[in-house]
């Protein structure tokens, strides 16, 4: 069966990733790629040492490598509905995913059959010119500070994710206390460099109406090409 991005949430899904993990430092090898922001942006905790130990393994050493550990346990934390439907699979992390996929079709560990690969070669040497012009992508870790500890983050969270731009696509969050009752809210999010200023998103989105109802601040904690 197929292993989808919303399997990451299960038991199963985790043990797929543990059992793909088995012998290899990151997804694709030996190198951080833009598929283990992919797949971490999925997974909201570290998953067990003692069931899962080549992915807790793997999600260490991807937090550390970018930066991105949140601490705290996650509260309030939903992904992105449109995540995964724009998440191109593992095996194939060099193409886009047809348009109208939904994550039922995205196989994370499924084996290619020759006609695949041969299809897969085909689509690669068809799209070899352009791809020379594709623009640069980064994941970008954003700290959204609310007035108060009165502000209801829910509806802070929904207000961040309504913003829709070409090239921008909302990831994983989760909620963290900084005191006297308050709670900031972590959010990943990757972007098509030329199309997604990350400082234009904070100043003309973020911070003014209807956002700043709910919003005091941004901050970029990492910033990272993909």
């Amino acid at each position: 069966m197929a292993v989808t991005f919303s399997d990451l949430h299960t038991e199963a899904g985790l043990k797929a990733l543990n059992e793909y993990l088995s012998g290899k430092t990151y997804i694709s090898g030996d190198q951080l790629t833009k598929d283990d922001v992919k797949v971490y942006s999925f997974i909201l905790d570290q998953p067990s040492t003692d069931l899962y130990p080549n992915a807790s393994q793997w999600y260490q050493s991807v937090a550390s490598k970018l930066d991105l550990s949140f601490p705290g346990k996650a509260v309030g934390v939903r992904i992105g509905q449109g995540a995964a439907a724009e998440a191109a699979p593992l095996k194939e992390d060099s193409k886009e995913a047809p348009a109208g996929d939904d994550d039922d079709d995205l196989d994370l560990f499924g084996d290619e059959t020759e006609e695949e690969k041969k299809a897969a070669e085909e689509r690669e040497a068809s799209k070899a010119p352009a791809k020379k012009k594709e623009s640069g992508k980064s994941s970008v870790l954003l700290d959204v500070k609310p007035w108060d500890d009165e502000t209801d983050m829910k509806l802070l969270e929904e207000a961040v994710r309504k913003i829709e731009m070409p090239g921008l696509l909302w990831g994983a969050s989760k909620l963290v206390p900084v005191g006297y009752g308050i709670k900031k809210l972590q959010i990943m999010l990757s972007i098509v460099d030329d199309l997604v200023s990350v400082d234009s998103l904070i100043e003309e989105h973020l911070t003014v109406e209807p956002c700043s109802e709910y919003i005091q601040s941004c901050d970029i904690v990492a910033f990272n090409k993909i």
